[in-house]
């Protein structure tokens, strides 16, 4: 797909990964919506770096936990600038739940952010994508989707059903719109990940390091510029 033009949304881009992606999609003179919930200043500081770049950028705020909010980002992206051609669902939720404590709105939250969302935003927009003709969906999930963390099951339930939620829209969406999962590895630490835990990650990794938000980048540029004839995969961007 020819990038230059194309009107992008990316769920949660104000930081970290979401961010970057925003960027490097950016440098294709593209049109980008950048969805945050809590990250104004963030998100308005990426607007400009955008703009710096020649791609035209503005905002939308939503909390993806509440599907109201979810149905009015999808319904005032597609006003925007007449329809949406790629859609990153990139926003996520993470944080530990020990099964002996985890709580029901804990699970709600994991599954209504992480996969309830990307499913409302795929049904609007990857609607609207096969009546133009065309389009492409990057759901982020996790290498936690089939490598399940301890300590956080509801986080991996939501990721695992990303992907499962990948194959189906690749079927139903097909063959106009390709639908495809990046699965990032060990790329940003959380932010209570001790050292001995990281340099335990980093021991198993067989490139013997953590990657960079710009790797996953790299791999969403791949399969919406590159990959006309890809759909429905589960990429793992982990270092092995």
């Amino acid at each position: 797909m020819k990038l230059s033009g194309r009107r992008i949304l990316i769920t949660g881009a104000a930081r970290r990964i979401g961010r970057e992606i925003a960027l490097i999609l950016g440098q294709h003179k593209t049109q980008i919506i950048v969805h945050y919930n809590r990250s104004e200043r963030e998100a308005e500081q990426v607007v400009q770096d955008l703009h710096n770049i020649g791609a035209e950028a503005t905002s939308i705020q939503a909390d993806l936990s509440i599907s109201e909010e979810v149905m009015r980002l999808g319904d005032e992206s597609l006003k925007l600038w007449g329809g949406i051609d790629i859609l990153v669902n990139n926003a996520s939720v993470y944080y530990v739940t020990p099964l002996q404590t985890a709580t029901e709105s804990q699970w709600n939250e994991m599954i209504d952010i992480n996969l309830k969302a990307p499913f409302l935003l795929a049904q609007k927009i990857g609607l609207q994508m096969k009546a133009d003709g065309l389009g492409r969906i990057i759901n982020i999930s996790d290498w936690a989707a089939k490598r399940p963390y301890e300590g956080y099951t509801p986080y991996c339930i939501s990721k695992a059903g990303l992907v499962a939620l990948t194959q189906a829209l690749a079927r139903e969406l097909a063959p106009e719109v390709l639908v495809n999962t990046v699965a990032p590895g060990p790329i940003l630490p959380p932010e209570d990940m001790t050292h001995q835990q990281l340099t335990q990650v980093i021991d198993q990794t067989p490139l013997a390091r953590t990657g960079e938000p710009s790797d996953i980048a790299r791999a969403v540029l791949y399969l919406v510029r590159d990959a006309d004839f890809v759909t429905g995969i589960y990429l793992p961007v982990d270092g092995g």
